[in-house]
């Protein structure tokens, strides 16, 4: 079971996106489960089942205020980045 293949066009403007959205949230470690599916362009309920299924790495924080590790979101784009390429 792997993510959502990202596809070409969308890929390369999660690249671009990447250094614009993450560069407001460079200091945060973990970003919010909506900042997540904005900056892969995926749903809130994507990042959930990626999360589950351990394409991402999460924390709750609390009661259940789930944070995603934002290296993950990285590994992830460049993980996709080497599948296309390849």
């Amino acid at each position: 079971d792997h993510p959502e293949v990202i596809e070409y066009e969308v890929f390369d403007t999660l690249v671009e996106k990447e250094e614009i959205s993450l560069a407001g949230t460079m200091e945060k470690a973990m970003l919010r489960v909506g900042e997540a599916a904005e900056l892969l362009s995926v749903s809130r309920w994507t990042i959930y089942r990626w999360v589950e299924d351990g394409w991402l790495r999460g924390t709750k924080l609390g009661k259940g205020s789930l944070r995603i590790f934002r290296e993950s979101i990285t590994g992830l784009i460049k993980r996709n980045e080497t599948a296309i390429a390849g």
